[in-house]
This record gives C-alpha cells, sequence and structure tokens, in this order.
C-alpha cells in the first residue's frame, strides 16, 4: 500500500515517522517543505503537489491544524480532490468538526474514493513511538481495509461508527483533558499555599482516585518549568469551541465549558495564543504569588514503553457477569482491560 502524509507538524511528522520506520511506501508533503527534508532523506518521496500525491497513492492522510487547512487541502485546483480516484482513501487525521469531515467525505465519495476520520489520542510522545490510541469512524468495510496502517501508527484503534462520529469523541476527550489540566493546576497552587511538598502531592495525586493521564504526563512538565507538551493555548481553544458547537447541536446547554473557554481565552490575551497550554497555570502562580516548580521531573515526556503492535479495541456490548460498582481495573500485560473479579487473587 502506498500511502501520501500531508502535514508534518508536532503531531503529523511523528505518526509519518512511524509509517517510514515500519516499512511503509510514503509520499509526504508540507507547507514547509523543511519539515520534509528528513523524511526525504530515509527514503520517502516528496510530492510537489496535493493532487500529485492523490495520483500516486492508495491513501492520502492529512494532518493538519484546522478544519479550514484541511478544506483548503482538499478543495484547491491541485488538492486532494483532484487527485483522487475509485479505490483510494482519504483518512483524516486532523481534529476537526464533524459536519466538515462528512462535508469534505461526500465529495472524497462523488470521486469514488472512500472517506475516513481518524484522529489521535495520547500525546506526541507515544505519537512518536506508535503506542498512541486512534479512533476510526468510517465503513466496517474502509475500517477493515485502513486496520493495518492504523495499527502501524497506533497501539490501540477503536472503530467508532459512521464518519464523524471519531471526531466527535475525539473532541470530547480533548475537552476532558482540557478540564483536567485546569483542575491539576489549581490543585498544586491549592497544594503549595497549603505548606505541601509539591514532589509528595504529585505522587499523592498519582496513587488516588484523583489520577489521570492528564496528571501523570503534563503535571510532570509543569513541576518541572519546561511546560512543554507541544500544544498550545490556541489549540485548546479551538477543541473546546468545537466541543461547544457539539453539544450545542445537540440542544445542549453547557456549564464547565464556557468557563474553560473564559480562562483559556484571558490565557491567550496574557500570553499569546501560541504559549504552551500547561501554562494556563501562571494566571493561578501570579494570582498567588508562588512558583509550581519541583526537582526530579523531567522537561518532555517520553513513551517509556517499547513500540509494539497495534490492536482493534473491541467495545463491550453485554455487563460483564463478574464487575462490581466498585471494581478496580488495570491493563494487562497485552494493553487489555483485566477486571479485579477476574483475579483470583483478588
Amino acid at each position: 500500500m502506498k500511502v501520501g502524509f500531508i502535514g508534518l507538524g508536532n503531531v503529523g511528522g511523528k505518526l509519518a515517522g512511524s509509517l517510514l520506520r515500519n516499512g511503509v511506501d510514503l509520499s509526504v508533503r508540507d507547507l514547509n517543505r523543511d519539515l520534509g527534508a528528513p523524511f526525504v532523506e530515509r527514503g520517502a518521496h516528496w510530492a510537489d503537489s496535493p493532487r500529485e500525491m492523490a495520483e500516486a497513492v492508495d491513501v492520502v492522510i492529512t494532518c493538519l491544524p484546522s478544519p479550514a487547512a484541511s478544506a483548503a487541502v482538499l478543495e484547491a485546483d491541485d488538492g486532494v480532490l483532484a487527485g483522487l480516484a475509485p479505490g483510494k482513501v482519504w483518512a483524516e487525521m486532523s481534529t476537526t468538526d464533524r459536519a466538515e469531515v462528512v462535508r469534505l467525505g461526500e465529495k472524497v465519495q462523488a470521486a469514488g474514493a472512500e472517506p475516513v476520520d481518524c484522529p489521535v489520542s495520547g500525546g506526541c510522545h507515544r505519537a512518536a513511538t506508535g503506542n498512541i490510541s486512534i479512533f476510526a469512524g468510517c465503513t466496517r468495510d474502509t475500517f477493515e481495509r485502513m486496520l493495518p496502517l492504523l495499527t502501524t501508527m497506533g497501539r490501540r484503534v477503536l472503530h467508532t461508527g459512521e464518519l464523524g462520529s471519531a471526531s466527535v469523541l475525539k473532541v470530547v476527550t480533548n475537552y476532558l483533558a482540557t478540564a483536567n489540566l485546569v483542575s491539576l493546576c489549581e490543585a498544586l497552587v491549592t497544594s503549595k499555599l497549603a505548606g505541601m511538598d509539591l514532589n509528595v502531592a504529585y505522587e499523592a495525586i498519582r496513587i488516588s482516585s484523583g489520577n489521570s493521564f492528564v496528571h501523570e504526563t503534563e503535571s510532570q512538565v509543569i513541576l518541572n518549568g519546561s511546560r512543554d507538551i507541544n500544544f498550545t493555548m490556541d489549540l485548546v481553544c479551538k477543541d473546546i469551541g468545537l466541543f461547544h458547537e457539539v453539544a450545542e447541536r445537540a440542544g445542549l446547554e453547557l456549564e464547565l465549558a464556557p468557563l474553560l473557554v473564559k480562562i483559556f481565552e484571558e490565557g491567550q490575551q496574557r500570553y499569546g495564543p501560541r504559549e504552551l497550554s500547561p501554562n494556563i497555570i501562571r494566571r493561578l502562580e501570579e494570582r498567588a504569588g508562588v512558583e509550581i516548580l519541583a526537582p526530579g521531573f523531567p522537561p518532555e515526556m517520553v513513551d517509556d514503553e517499547p513500540e509494539a503492535p497495534g490492536y482493534e479495541v473491541r467495545v463491550r456490548k453485554d455487563a460483564h457477569p463478574g464487575i462490581r460498582a466498585a471494581n478496580i481495573r488495570d491493563l494487562d500485560g497485552n494493553g487489555r482491560i483485566r477486571d479485579a473479579a477476574d483475579d483470583s487473587n483478588s
């Protein structure tokens, strides 16, 4: 299978790197040609236009910063749509709006090709190792065709349903991560003001019911002081806005989301739209006159899990007879959920 990848930024470059590392016949393109040079040096092909790429490959992947950028890449005179033909696939890995991905998907289908929205979740450090999670919205036949490619880029791959469903779930999960980040900022500053050792506070949260993926990653770079997770405040505002639109279309008036929008809009005004998103804690640091720093934490997150073969995550349809309301679950060595009820030692 020949694959084209458009968008070699923080996430896209790492996903494309997983494809190249695993021997995929890869073509690349980015507005910044310098980003493509390392890929070409390692054997990838450079495409002079999205159309040229689409004509030459079986699957075109886009991973771009906004829905508008994806629309421009597809719909320009020399865009992806102009080069599609029956049997080809367009895979949208950007964080985008369901209505927009469905609109573009209809144009892809009119060209005889198949669309899939397949955003990723889990952080740049996991994208780099091929251990990131991937959602995929498309027909089941398209999913089966794409699965070997998706499991090359990611560890856990979930078929979410029809085209656009993955984009909805992506903004849902990004919204939850943002809410968790803001609450952790408050928790860390409050712990500092209460006289707690922040190294101890970190571990207390990590081993408790307050733990989360965001704590185990972003809290570390907050405490280091780098605040570097390769994600910026303008992207947070974009994602929360997309989530808010999903809720509004469903007729739901939200309470927490507007507050998060307000917090990050203020953060952008103070520190700039390209400020790293964990630096939203600076609002509280400045208000309280403290610095939230602690020794021993890394400046950036590195995935310490070895690259492992990806697999499809199966959706549980029926309740497991052994599940209890307060059941504890963890992951076995293969990444599957192991219920405490199934553990003879529990």
